[in-house]
């Protein structure tokens, strides 16, 4: 072969896409094993190795396994990507990589979603494999059904069924797949906020606004939007931003509150309280509140948690736990809450709740490790 014709080969070589443009290894250095948990890789170290990333044919294979897994590009309401979420489990101390490449992308089933429900009075449900939720909102201020606090649907499957409990109308029934249980009322439920001013909750109005920001398939997020109310004498607005992972049972949720008052604001992130004898975990060292509700006659038990790292102090009355904490007008507190059901099959009493609780927060603190090459 000419001297020429070999030059324009090897031009041509150069310039085709290579089979495995990027590497991600994603490392373990706790003593405690991760699993299911999304990831985020950010989109800027990726184009910085690919800059050429074309997402409409990325595929991601695991290294080990040459299986292709499950992706989702995140946006965060943008027009542009923030992060590439994969959902790994990484056993302790080890590491796993995947490849990005080029190929034909398999069709995965979403683990999440969210929906804005206007034939069921204004609420906001969304889900994930795991487990279910709701907020109330404007159509139901004023009736006999208002609450204020968050809501838990219980799941033993991970199919996503809201759809399916709000086309029946009978999600008070387990058909199968789990129902609608736990009692809200006028409390914070299962991990709702709200200032706490003169050892008093100020509750606002049911949110009137929402944005979703992403929805699945391994990550949804959405934000809920509260009207101005007066909380002992400051007129406020609230935006609360809530995200739920595939294979976790619990949220991330980050609160910020506008006022114009520049002193802290004193917040409460509140667990409704049961007349009868549950079991109670409260560290304000790790920040880790959790309750192991009493039976609940056949409907079974539900476990409910909140993780709060800027927690000052927990305290327990009447009626609910309270993780306190302090912010300023416009700055996000972020803390992180959630369910488990005992009839799930998984989690089945107090002290693997506990656990779990207790390793979701490890976990925070030492988050896995993440390295584009």
């Amino acid at each position: 072969m000419k001297p020429v014709c070999i030059a324009l080969l090897m031009i041509l070589i150069a310039t085709l896409p290579s089979s495995a443009q990027v590497t991600v290894t994603i490392t373990n250095t706790t003593a405690i094993a991760f699993t299911d948990k999304v990831v985020e890789i950010p989109w800027e170290a990726v184009k910085g190795k690919w800059s050429e990333i074309d997402t409409n044919n990325l595929i991601i294979l695991n290294t080990a396994t040459k299986k292709e897994i499950s992706f989702q590009l995140e946006y965060h309401g943008n027009t542009n990507a923030r992060n590439i979420l994969v959902q790994v489990t990484v056993p302790a101390g080890k590491s796993v990589s995947f490849q990005l490449k080029t190929g034909n992308r398999k069709v995965f089933l979403p683990q999440t979603y969210c929906r804005y429900v206007p034939e069921r009075k204004d609420d906001f449900a969304w889900e994930n494999d795991k487990i279910a939720f709701r907020m109330y909102g404007r159509a139901l201020e004023g009736t006999s059904e208002d609450a204020y606090g968050m809501d838990v649907w219980t799941k033993r499957t991970t199919r996503l069924i809201i759809n399916e409990r709000y086309k029946r109308g009978e999600y008070h029934v387990d058909h199968g797949d789990g129902m609608d249980y736990y009692h809200v009322g006028y409390s914070l439920g299962a991990g709702n906020i709200a200032p706490y001013i003169g050892d008093s909750i100020w509750y606002s109005k049911n949110y009137h606004d929402y944005k979703i920001l992403d929805n699945g398939p391994l990550r949804s997020t959405f934000q809920l939007i509260y009207d101005g109310w007066n909380a002992s004498g400051i007129q406020m607005t609230a935006t609360k931003t809530i995200s739920l992972d595939a294979g976790s049972q619990l949220n991330r949720v980050e609160a910020s509150y506008q006022y114009a008052d520049t002193t802290s604001l004193p917040l409460a992130i509140g667990i409704v309280k049961r007349s009868q004898h549950g079991e109670l975990l409260l560290n304000e060292k790790n920040g880790v509140m959790a309750y192991w509700e009493p039976q609940h006659g056949e409907d079974g038990v539900t476990g409910v948690a909140t993780i709060t790292a800027s927690a000052s102090k927990m305290l327990v009355n009447d009626q609910h736990l309270l993780s306190i904490a302090q912010t300023h007008n416009n700055i996000p507190l972020v803390y992180y809450t959630g369910a488990a059901w005992n009839k799930a099959g998984v989690i089945i009493n107090a002290g693997q709740w506990f656990e779990y609780v207790n390793d979701y927060a490890k976990q925070l603190q030492q988050p896995l490790k993440i390295e584009v090459k």
